[in-house]
């Protein structure tokens, strides 16, 4: 099945749980790295694998694709085609044992169900689930599509910055070089 994508936004468990409902989805996979909030209670971890079960919904927290990462200090930004630092820090994370392993596993669950990965934010671009999503298709070839939403799935393409390493890793330079697969 292809992985999906999906942000609660504002979203209560009825909305949410209807959205994720029509769309099939079996399982929600939390890439949130503190995954709570203050605004939406129904969004929070603890509410989440109460009333996600219940609506036939599977549920777990992924820690190790949990974005708001940082580079250490000293550490060059090599991914500087995202001008946003969270994102060039996410972008060097993809690259550890830890997303490897965290992607492998909800790779793996998606291969026999339809899975879906969650942030908060409502819109894929502005979210690290862009990044996962980048390296399902770039280096893995797994289909992602993004539950949107008014709940259209819209095919995910890769971004412009994305480049296939020989290592098999995605690295998005400013300047790509051109000889690597894309």
């Amino acid at each position: 099945m292809p992985l999906m994508t999906v942000g609660h936004g504002s979203e209560d468990r009825d909305r949410l749980g209807a959205r994720l409902s029509g769309a099939g989805v079996d399982l929600l996979v939390d890439v949130r790295r503190f995954p709570g909030s203050r605004n939406n209670p129904d969004s929070r971890r603890e509410a989440l694998a109460e009333w996600l079960p219940a609506a036939g919904i599977g549920y777990r927290w992924e820690e190790r694709l949990g974005g708001r990462r940082r580079l250490a200090a000293g550490d060059p930004v090599v991914d500087d085609w995202w001008t946003v630092a969270q994102f060039a820090a996410y972008a060097a994370h993809t690259r550890t044992v830890e997303f490897v392993a965290g992607l492998d596993q909800v790779l793996a669950e998606a291969a026999g169900r339809t899975v879906a990965v969650m942030c908060s934010e409502a819109v894929w671009w502005r979210c690290h689930r862009r990044l996962i999503a980048d390296v399902a298709v770039v280096a893995r070839g797994e289909p992602v599509s993004h539950l949107m939403p008014d709940g259209r799935l819209t095919p995910h393409r890769p971004s412009d910055g994305a480049v296939l390493r020989p290592d098999g890793q995605v690295h998005w330079p400013a300047a790509p070089d051109r000889d690597q697969v894309t």
